[in-house]
């Protein structure tokens, strides 16, 4: 057995379990005793039975005296028992587990640990964990220690994983070296008795310095890929620095129907002085839906344009594509430059134009792309890497700019971004109002479409989200954009001109809609989230949201922020059916926050790095134990890569931190 045994071959697992491990990702042994604990139960308290408390958690053990399945009035089954300890009796209640009654007999002597309660007036420990008193070798598996719980999926339980896991990480910890020298290990445990201790923690401080030793490795390995790109990156070929031409790119600014605000201007600047380095351009701009990235992005294309060299745009839909083909038409048609528009349903388009765009059609074999000195990539979380490296490497390109409105907390950039140049918009432009925000709970749901309706009455439209196209056996309470759209057209709004938007259209159709929408054809727009970035209609002042539960608050920030566009006051109604005060609270939150790095950090923190971010779309690591919010440890980590590749920038000396980067980093590092 080693780390790259697939796990059917594990005895104990074999083909059934190993499929439904999958789900989890788990399909060899390294990816098992990398799936760490997410909880840990603390059943560490041992008692007796005269001495338990009702209200504490316990650990008790004894011997079974009766053990019995029986009916309740409602034809529920429960399995009962009774315990002794030698000193007193505890009745033991699980439901509907029968099965128990086969597993453990009477005179059987086990452990078993959970909440001191009363059950029908006697004292009771319900639903407790259980593991018979010969299974207790050296020490407890399920009872009597800091007991931990795992991320499962079907007819896979923790317990299950717990009793995988002790039969193999006894087998694998002796085999597993540590590949990180002293000068940068320095006092952490070792790598395999962190393993050892965060599986089974001796004690809560042993658990804590184990979680710390993984997390640092995780974040060092993710340090050393990004910082060893940049450092590649900066000895690619040299490139001729373009010239600035201050007094056209003034005049151009002069010309535009609005003024740039401060943010903009500070990221143009950032923008020229990369520019003007003999080392090519790589640069990430992040701003909020609204903040004026694309007209930063246009500025930079005219540079480019007048240095003699081309310019391409990818953007990840034909949505997107569509309305940056329509900004840059706008911007730098007048000025003579020639736009060209590439995507899926438009590969006939003049491919000699100075500046091109598209979607990922650009990636085709037949287009060539020659004498481009600019690549923009917009949402870039939306590619996955191998898509952007061959982007970077059909056009040779020398500078590489890529644009995002997702919002991106400090912590995370510094993790995932380490390789890029970061820019931030931060400012809005003047005159721009907050969008109020409501959550709508059930019962008030007709008044939000009395004020929708009063809203077009008066002449402005109206957006309206659903989660998904349509109605899924696995997401019913999920309201579909199709069965919503026909019944608000015939129920709600039968008055009112609704209008169909979602992925599954093909291009023109998609195209026509917009434009219906755009031209005031359409009073409401029916769509899935295909609208969180590129449709951009002034008019528009209410976003409704339905099942607004199911969307990060990062996201449902972004779908906000396609109303407000103009001068007047918009809104965005978060519509759901839940009653759990934790999920209301959340939704609430969009509220009193309007800053969507705010509100990202807040997420974050809610629901965890996992699928915040799209991590694993777009091929970016998803942390598996490391948190994005501890800034001392990403500093260290941050730190200690550098000075690792200070020593050794090949890493030669170090062959088994080389191989684990390259094993980690082929798939989610760009070339």
């Amino acid at each position: 057995m080693d780390l790259k045994t697939p796990l059917y071959n594990i005895p104990g697992i074999g083909p059934s379990f190993a499929k439904r491990l999958e789900r989890l990702e788990l399909f060899n042994v390294g990816d098992l005793i990398t799936h760490y604990p997410f909880r840990y139960d603390d059943l560490s308290h041992t008692s007796t039975v005269a001495e338990a408390q009702v209200g504490e958690k316990v650990t008790l053990t004894g011997e079974l005296w009766s053990i019995s399945n029986v009916y309740t009035r409602n034809r529920k089954i429960l399995t009962k028992a009774l315990l002794n300890d030698g000193g007193g009796t505890v009745e033991l209640v699980w439901f509907n587990q029968p099965w128990l009654t086969k597993t453990l007999k009477s005179g059987d002597r086990i452990r078993v640990a959970g909440k001191v309660d009363k059950y029908h007036a006697k004292v009771s420990l319900v639903s407790p964990v259980w593991e018979k008193a010969p299974e207790v070798q050296m020490e407890s598996l399920h009872t009597g220690r800091l007991v931990p719980v795992y991320p499962e999926t079907a007819n896979v339980s923790s317990r299950w994983i717990r009793q995988k896991m002790s039969l193999v990480l006894p087998v694998m910890l002796p085999k597993i070296s540590d590949p990180l020298p002293d000068i940068i290990k320095k006092d952490k445990l070792s790598l395999s008795e962190s393993l050892e201790q965060v599986h089974f923690p001796d004690n809560g401080e042993k658990l804590e310095k184990a979680r710390q030793r993984l997390s640092f490795d995780e974040l060092f390995y993710l340090q050393l890929a990004t910082q060893k790109k940049r450092l590649e990156w900066q000895k690619q070929q040299v490139v001729e620095p373009l010239r600035i031409d201050r007094k056209r790119l003034e005049e151009f600014i002069q010309s535009l129907p609005f003024e740039l605000t401060g943010a903009q201007l500070r990221v143009l600047e950032e923008i020229i002085k990369d520019l003007g380095k003999t080392q090519p351009m790589n640069r990430l701009v992040q701003g909020e839906v609204g903040s004026g990235k694309t007209v930063v992005a246009a500025l930079a294309a005219y540079l480019v344009h007048l240095n003699g060299l081309k310019v391409t745009l990818m953007a990840p839909t034909e949505i997107l594509a569509f309305q940056h083909f329509e900004t840059f038409s706008r911007l730098l048609s007048p000025l003579g430059i020639e736009i060209g528009l590439y995507t899926g349903s438009r590969k006939a388009a003049n491919t000699g134009s100075s500046i091109i765009i598209g979607t990922h059609a650009l990636l085709s074999e037949k287009l060539s792309l020659e004498n481009v000195g600019l690549v923009i990539v917009d949402e870039q979380q939306r590619f996955g890497v191998e898509q952007r490296t061959v982007l970077r490497k059909k056009a040779k390109v020398p500078h590489f700019l890529t644009m995002t409105a997702t919002p991106i907390p400090r912590t995370v950039a510094l993790t995932l971004y380490g390789d890029l140049d970061l820019s931030i918009i931060d400012e809005l432009p003047k005159g721009r109002k907050i969008v109020r925000t409501h959550f709508v709970p059930s019962e008030k749901r007709d008044d939000g479409y009395k004020f929708i309706s009063d809203q077009v009455k008066q002449g402005f439209q109206v957006y309206i989200i659903t989660p998904l196209i349509e109605e899924s056996e696995t997401n019913l309470s999920a309201k579909a954009a199709k069965t919503e759209y026909e019944r608000l057209q015939t129920k709600i709004f039968p008055d009112l001109h609704l209008g169909l938007l979602h992925g599954k259209l093909k291009a023109k159709e998609k195209e026509q809609v917009i434009n219906d929408f755009k031209n005031h054809k359409i009073d409401i727009l029916v769509s899935t989230s295909v609208v969180e970035v590129g449709v951009d209609v002034t008019n528009a002042t209410i976003m409704v949201i339905e099942g607004a539960e199911r969307f990060g608050l990062a996201q449902l920030h972004q779908l906000r922020g396609r109303v407000g566009r103009g001068l007047v006051q918009s809104y965005t109604f978060l519509f759901s059916e839940q009653e759990n005060p934790e999920i209301v609270q959340r939704l609430k939150n969009l509220e009193t926050i309007h800053e969507g790095l705010e509100l990202s950090e807040l997420d974050l923190k809610i629901r965890g790095s996992g699928e915040v971010f799209g991590l694993r779309q777009s091929g970016r690591w998803n942390l598996k134990i490391a948190n994005f919010f501890d800034l001392k440890l990403i500093e260290e980590a941050k730190k200690s890569a550098a000075l690792l590749l200070n020593l050794d920038p090949t890493l030669d000396k170090y062959p088994e931190i080389r191989g684990k980067l390259s094993d980690l980093a082929s798939d989610v590092m760009p070339d």
